[in-house]
């Protein structure tokens, strides 16, 4: 046995395994469902028995044995099937995995045409992502119940289809590609800025979205996308060391010390945009690459390219509309016309559902009426805001935000 480390590494260890793990399960046994089953049994007996027993010498073999003999297990009743799964359990013994990474294999089996592009996604992202229903939810900006029902209506689908996930062909990587970017992008994002918890981001997560976009990229160097998604990564991650305190306190873009971004990463995703704009065509990942790079060529926040961060903004909006979109263009917008203008744009934003009470339009509007000079409706805002986020480290920035202006 390893030396045991503190339990919030093997939480990490575990979420970084599983995936993989349910990656090769999937791989050589089909039926997802009973994998996924059998891979979460595993990791809840991992999180029994390590932090007492210590994390064996080979943790991901471990969970591999575990699993399939849960997976023995569950067939017994099936003799040809009990047969089948113990011969795929006796192959696995602790230490002799094949050093081998399904996740990337696993990450496009779940992208399955039989699913709706929503549903794939939000399969994906449980299965690779470990994200949570409400983290899923947040994402795709719906309540928590709609998007438990679409994971188990793709469940259920993929049970209607003998729950198997045959080895796409090079076509159906193709095919499969738009909603795996999509994917890799919000599993990015959740480890960016995490929705919920005290941290404000979970780098581990935005790590592996980084190692897997760069084995798409390994095998398709030539899709612009592809190319920009993995530049807009790099570029977003270098500025994690200055994105927080020593104590863990969210540092806003504006007030960061550059000096401490990562830079090679700055270099690396910066010769990445370049290739990606060089193909034809413009496509959304292109664009936010595009943008990143901008504000990371500005050596002082005073010194960004904001009418080049608006020009680019307004391109997506229209290729890609998503309020989002439209919230920070009205950033960049109050940047060059001042915060009346961001203002007026924000406004339009008022009768989109998905944004009623979401503390990023709570809190951009806050934060512009508070360059307006209305210190009582930014106020307002900002509290309004920090109720409306479940990440503590938002919550505990934009109260601090609230109470400097209540002074002011």
């Amino acid at each position: 046995m390893t030396e045991l480390p503190a339990v919030p590494d093997i939480e990490g260890l575990l979420r970084d395994l599983a995936p993989r793990v349910l990656g090769a399960l999937v791989r050589r046994n089909g039926r997802f469902e009973d994998c996924e089953d059998a891979v979460q049994e595993a990791v809840l007996a991992a999180t029994a028995q390590w932090p007492a027993e210590g994390v064996p010498a080979s943790p991901r073999g471990w969970l591999t044995t575990v699993a399939a003999r849960r997976l023995v297990d569950q067939a017994r009743s099936d003799l040809a099937r009990r047969e089948r799964e113990a011969a795929t359990a006796a192959e696995v013994a602790p230490g002799e995995v094949p050093d081998t990474d399904d996740t990337l294999l696993l990450l496009f089996l779940c992208c399955h045409p039989t699913l709706t592009p929503a549903s794939q996604t939000a399969l994906t992202l449980r299965a690779v992502g470990g994200l949570t229903t409400a983290e899923i939810a947040g994402a795709f900006l719906v309540p928590e119940a709609t998007m438990a029902a679409r994971i188990s209506r793709a469940k259920q689908r993929v049970r209607a289809v003998g729950g198997t996930f045959p080895r796409p062909g090079a076509p159906e990587l193709r095919e499969r590609l738009p909603v795996v970017l999509h994917v890799l992008y919000l599993i990015f994002n959740e480890g960016y800025t995490a929705s919920s918890g005290d941290r404000l981001d979970r780098p581990d997560l935005a790590r592996e979205a980084i190692r897997l976009t760069r084995a798409v990229h390994a095998r398709l160097p030539e899709d612009g996308e592809v190319t920009g998604l993995l530049a807009l990564m790099l570029l977003t991650h270098a500025r994690r060391p200055a994105r927080t305190t020593a104590s863990g306190d969210l540092v806003p873009l504006a007030e960061q010390d550059r000096t401490t971004w990562d830079h090679a990463l700055i270099e690396e995703g910066t010769d990445l945009v370049a290739a990606a704009l060089a193909g034809p065509d413009l496509g959304p990942y292109r664009l936010q690459a595009a943008i990143a790079a901008t504000h990371a060529d500005a050596a002082k926040a005073e010194e960004a390219n904001w009418a080049q961060v608006y020009a680019l903004y307004l391109i997506l909006e229209r290729i890609a509309p998503n309020p989002m979109v439209t919230l920070n263009r009205a950033i960049a917008l109050a940047e060059t016309e001042g915060p009346e203008a961001g203002l007026a744009l924000l406004a339009t934003l008022d009768g989109d559902t998905r944004m009623a009470r979401h503390h990023r339009l709570l809190s951009v509007r806050a934060h512009l009426l508070e360059r307006a000079g209305d210190t009582r409706g930014a106020y307002d805002h900002y509290r309004r805001a920090a109720k409306a986020t479940a990440s503590l480290a938002e919550q505990r920035y934009l109260e601090s935000r609230a109470a400097r202006v209540s002074r002011d």
